[in-house]
């Protein structure tokens, strides 16, 4: 329902044919303040959009930096591989500087002038914001779990993240050739990913990072692993999350131990499975999100309904 804005904003799409582009275009579609006006594609150019996303009119286009100051819109919503939005942005905010951009790559980031929008942790700063960097998928599912322990005395902190392979791309690949995947788990990228150091910069704290892609299509299972300089307890670390997650509309947080099924094709996170070591040192949690969806499409309408004056939930308020 929206709350704050009565205003049909027009979107721009660059990157639709994507697997995120696809899940974008089809949140939109659902949502009583937004439009697509236009969804950039080169493989389906003159394509129409209704062959992805059923009831939505129009067709595909093959849109150009030149284009752009011609076909102005409200929101501009980047989808597309890392290291390609700085000329689309710099044509911008040269020719409509008001509008919102999303980008929901890593190009930004790293950038202090973007509002980095994981709307859990920084949803004050996100309303009304106008250059919004979407959080990595990965990226996410370890900050969920880990933010609310913060206070605790951490020590080394280790994740090792399950990922199906649309995490990848719909562009042919070794991690999303499914031939590849059968009966098999394929661990890539085993130090420096990029979501590693997101992580760290986000949270200030040294974190390890290892990501492997299984051959389920959709879907994030994390498992981080804590050790702690003094003991702690499940009842601390119970505490914390609960504090946390209660009033939390897409984070859900319990004692049993969350699996990807239970959250696949939903906007939602689950969080759980809390296990601490005898001693009291070593804590091991579990947290799973869809990858296209809390990992990327509906955080960023969550992050655009904040930036628009919308509730934050529009749109996302049902299971799909």
């Amino acid at each position: 329902m929206v709350s704050n804005s009565s205003k049909i904003f027009q979107v721009g799409l660059l990157g639709a044919r994507g697997f995120v582009g696809r899940e974008l275009m089809q949140l939109f579609n659902n949502h009583p303040g937004f439009t697509v006006s236009w969804a950039s594609s080169r493989e389906h150019n003159g394509q129409p959009l209704a062959q992805d996303v059923p009831g939505l009119d129009g067709n595909y286009c093959l849109m150009t930096v030149e284009q752009l100051p011609i076909l102005p819109v409200d929101v501009y919503v980047l989808a597309l591989p890392n290291g390609l939005a700085q000329p689309w942005v710099e044509v911008i905010e040269s020719v409509n500087p008001d509008a919102v951009i999303l980008d929901l790559s890593a190009d930004f980031r790293f950038d202090y002038d973007w509002q980095y929008g994981l709307p859990e942790l920084y949803r004050q700063q996100l309303i009304a914001s106008r250059r919004i960097s979407n959080p990595g998928c990965y990226a996410t599912a370890m900050q969920l779990a880990l933010r609310p322990l913060l206070e605790l005395p951490l020590a080394e902190i280790h994740c090792f993240g399950v990922s199906g392979f649309s995490g990848a791309g719909s562009q042919p690949v070794a991690n999303n050739n499914q031939k590849l995947l059968l009966d098999n788990l394929k661990a890539y990228k085993l130090t420096g990913h990029i979501h590693e150091r997101e992580v760290s910069r986000q949270l200030n704290r040294r974190i390890r990072f290892i990501p492997c892609v299984a051959q389920f299509f959709r879907g994030i299972q994390m498992t981080v692993s804590m050790d702690f300089t003094e003991p702690v307890t499940v009842r601390q670390i119970d505490h914390l999350y609960r504090n946390s997650y209660q009033h939390e509309t897409m984070v859900e947080y319990s004692s049993e131990i969350p699996e990807v099924s239970q959250v696949r094709n939903t906007p939602y996170s689950r969080i759980g499975g809390i296990q601490v070591s005898d001693d009291g040192l070593h804590a091991v949690v579990i947290s799973v999100l869809d990858n296209l969806l809390k990992g990327a499409a509906s955080q960023a309408l969550q992050n655009l309904n904040l930036a628009c004056g919308f509730s934050e939930t529009t749109g996302l308020d049902n299971d799909r």
